[in-house]
């Protein structure tokens, strides 16, 4: 179970004040971290989504700079309607991409493409429901490539589809993309939404998805026949961090206070073995539902034991309710919690009216080699920093063109084979600072080699990341603040 762990500053004075001491690192994330919180590059829960999962991991709020400070459906690129389960943005043609130029050391008119055919991408997000908040950034990454590719002669066609945090209606818009033709998905965000769609829509329809938001530890070896990938690392990973930071903090008891899905789920197991491999000791382990209009009387079983520290595993809409219940009848000023992805949002404690200071969290970075160029793009595109996860969405928008192009055609088991083929070593190095120019070497039949926003963007055998940075984080009531980041490998 060891890993290698890079501390790359010391996070000091974590206690029931909440985190002192701030190590004002310059920021970014994205990747579940994602600044969209206004720490910068916009990185994450999920979950996993989810963002949750983002977030936010998986399977991540309102409109916070962590999630690209807009919301859904406002962006410059104009409201979304949702008709069905389809969105149509700015009303464009199949919610063809039509941006503004933009292209970190490329312009669009530096580079002509011209393969002869269309290139089809779909975008699986939740751009409503409990992930809402943090879904309208990370679709916003998503389709940012496309924006970005206007003007080379490429011949893209992204369309989108709302799964609206909710499993049956994500299998309805996934089922939507394939019977209209789309070889390759951006999607979903919660883990709960991807499973599913992989095993029931994707594979048996031999179409690819990329998540970007999904972080369920299941999903490593889920029987997809190589048709699932993620751009965000598991919460096998992320259960590690949060043990290991605890255990450092000399925390000796915890409860674990969970959604009730799989992001949820898995990694609150990922913590609790982890953190009693470290010798901890976890008292209680309750799971909850998403969006209720009370939280009392779960919060008050978690807390029963009276723990040193709870962590608790959701998306932005129930944390609101969970934090509001928490500080009204159970703070006492000496419990510290930790929260994870899926709840790191810029405008959490505004909504909650409190300044969160006994919080801190964990989130995936976006800290790519080129993840400055990205969060260039990103804010001239949308007025906005990025969130979490809408780098990783980028990354995964960005592949999948490549992996097209390289592919030649339409076709979403030739799409699949190409994945690892544009985006591992070796190759010339292309990412967001060039994608242009990269989409020109691949229909010149060249090698590259895609180094992204959110990483490197290494795919191992499963179609997970082999190497990830996270950050953790802790509240004010100006948002999400970055002060410590650990680089970790599997």
């Amino acid at each position: 179970m060891a890993r290698k762990i890079d501390r790359r500053d010391v996070l000091r004075g974590i206690g029931a004040a909440g985190v002192t001491g701030t190590i004002g690192l310059a920021g970014c994330l994205d990747g579940g971290g994602g600044n969209g919180n206004g720490n910068g590059n916009g990185n994450g829960n999920g979950e996993d989504e989810e963002a949750a999962d983002a977030g936010n991991g998986e399977d991540t709020g309102n409109g916070n700079d962590t999630e690209g400070t807009e919301t859904e459906a406002e962006t410059e690129n104009g409201t979304e309607e949702t008709d069905g389960n389809e969105t149509e943005d700015n009303g464009t043609d199949d919610n063809e991409s039509e941006g503004n130029e933009t292209g970190g050391n490329e312009t669009a008119e530096d580079v002509e493409i011209d393969i002869g055919r269309e290139v089809m991408v779909g975008v699986l997000q939740p751009t409503t429901g409990d992930l809402g908040d943090l879904g309208g950034p990370i679709r916003d990454g998503a389709i940012l490539p496309g924006a970005q590719l206007e003007g080379t002669g490429l011949e893209l066609d992204i369309r989108e589809e709302d799964t609206q945090t909710d499993t049956e209606a994500g299998l309805s818009a996934a089922q939507a993309l394939v019977d209209a033709g789309y070889p390759g998905i951006t999607g979903a965000a919660a883990s709960s939404t991807t499973i599913p769609v992989a095993t029931d829509v994707l594979a048996p329809n031999q179409v690819v998805g990329i998540s970007p938001a999904s972080t369920a530890p299941g999903i490593t070896d889920l029987e997809d026949d190589d048709f699932l990938f993620r751009t965000c690392p598991s919460d096998a990973l992320q259960g590690e961090v949060m043990a290991e930071l605890a255990d450092e903090e000399g925390f000796e008891t915890a409860a674990s206070f969970h959604l009730n899905n799989d992001y949820g789920q898995q990694l609150s197991e990922s913590f609790v073995s982890a953190f009693e491999e470290l010798g901890g000791e976890v008292s209680q382990t309750v799971a909850f539902e998403a969006e209720q209009p009370s939280y009392s009387s779960v919060l008050e079983t978690a807390l029963a034991d009276d723990p040193d520290l709870m962590i608790v595993i959701g998306y932005p809409a129930s944390g609101q309710q969970i934090f509001r219940d928490y500080y009204a009848d159970f703070d006492d000023g000496e419990t510290t919690i930790m929260v994870t992805d899926g709840l790191r949002d810029d405008g959490l404690p505004g909504n909650v009216d409190n300044e969160m200071a006994n919080v801190i969290g964990t989130a995936p970075l976006a800290a790519g080699p080129q993840v400055e160029a990205f969060t260039e793009m990103y804010e001239e595109e949308y007025g906005s920093s990025p969130g979490v996860f809408t780098a990783q969405a980028y990354d995964a928008t960005a592949v999948l063109i490549l992996a097209n192009v390289a592919a030649g055609e339409n076709d979403g088991t030739a799409v699949r084979d190409n994945i690892r083929a544009v985006a591992n070593p070796e190759g010339e190095v292309v990412g967001p600072e060039n994608l242009a120019q990269g989409v020109s070497m691949v229909a010149d039949g060249e090698e590259v080699q895609y180094e992204g926003a959110s990483s490197g963007v290494d795919f191992d055998d499963n179609g997970d990341m082999q190497a990830v940075t996270y950050e953790i984080f802790e509240f004010s009531m100006d948002g999400v603040e970055t002060v410590d980041e650990i680089d970790y490998e599997a």
